[in-house]
């Protein structure tokens, strides 16, 4: 039976004349219905399903899917938000804003694109050092596509046991199939790592043959991004398997000053004085800068202060330039 949570996201998506969210929960509760043995029922809401599509006229994807949270195992493997992150909100380098605004724009015309023998980018492989923006990435295709948001939990999904983690990553991509989300994979070298490594173990190589098969096989409507730090671990073979390899790298000096411009939006910050921010903060990445910002916001909120005090912001990105230096030396 529907849960209320489907009942509510029903209700919503007729006041809001949604037809493809009414649609893709309706699925939702036919897969819920099957798997409890009522297969007639959920046969029956499938072919009123395929009755709706026939009548719908637009080839876009729009509106929510409301989320399914996980249960079972799944409950331990994929951790699910709704986030309303928007690219918007990223400072992004041109390319990348490029081929991100590509891959929204392909996922909402998915169907015109079928209509031709054509797929649209769904596999995207995230490289790039940490900081830089590569998960807020996954959720604002989340946030623009209007979809759920599932983190696969690798210290769940990887285990000593032989055969059993595959079996893991076999029913994560079966969410795929049946719950349409964006599904991130961060820190994926931990999978992907090269089969050829002096370290490589069989249980590894399995693994990675595994998640080849299954992405070359996925044919599903949620998008899947893989992240990592190190593009140099992972095997050759991934990197034919996705559909493009965004790279990321620490921002430049224009992108710091939009940076702080942005996260400082609310406070009273001269651009002179950004200016001078910027070249003391070059060599962080967007995470520690955004970070410096909060900390001189906070000390400007708690004196009931509009204006952030150079001093303050000047001595937030001078701490992270240590620990980076200290943790570079430590190397």
């Amino acid at each position: 039976m529907a849960t209320a949570q489907q009942l509510k996201a029903l209700l919503q998506s007729y006041s809001e004349a949604d037809g493809e969210m009414f649609v893709s929960v309706a699925l939702q509760i036919a897969a819920h219905e099957a798997r409890t043995g009522k297969g007639k029922f959920a046969s029956e809401i499938k072919r009123l399903v395929d009755e709706i599509k026939g009548k719908q006229r637009t080839s876009k994807v729009g509106g929510s899917v409301p989320i399914v949270r996980p249960s079972g195992e799944l409950a331990t493997l994929l951790s699910a938000t709704y986030p309303r992150t928007k690219l918007t909100e990223m400072i992004l380098a041109p390319e990348q804003r490029e081929a991100l605004e590509l891959v929204i724009r392909e996922y909402r015309q998915q169907s015109k694109l079928r209509e031709h023998g054509l797929s649209a980018r769904r596999k995207l492989l995230l490289v790039g050092p940490p900081g830089v923006g590569k998960t807020m990435t996954s959720w604002a295709l989340a946030g623009e596509l209007k979809l759920p948001h599932f983190t696969v939990q690798l210290h769940s999904l990887i285990t000593k046991y032989m055969g059993e983690t595959a079996a893991k990553l076999f029913a994560i991509f079966e969410a795929m199939r049946h719950t349409r989300g964006v599904y991130l994979f961060d820190e994926f070298d931990a999978i992907g790592s090269m089969r050829a490594g002096s370290n490589d173990v069989g249980e590894i190589r399995r693994v990675l043959n595994s998640f080849l098969q299954f992405l070359e096989q996925d044919d599903s409507e949620s998008l899947i991004v893989a992240a990592t730090n190190l593009e140099g671990m992972l095997d050759d073979a991934l990197f034919r398997r996705f559909d493009d390899v965004i790279r990321y790298r620490l921002p430049t000096q224009s992108e710091l000053h939009d940076l702080i411009a942005n996260r400082l939006s609310a406070f009273q910050l001269g651009s002179d004085t950004i200016e001078q921010l910027v070249s003391q903060a070059v060599n962080l990445s967007h995470a520690e800068i955004c970070r410096a910002c909060d900390e001189a916001a906070k000390m400007a909120v708690l004196e009931d202060r509009r204006m952030i005090a150079p001093a303050d912001l000047q001595r937030s990105i001078q701490l992270r330039q240590d620990r980076r230096r200290t943790a570079h030396e430590g190397l």
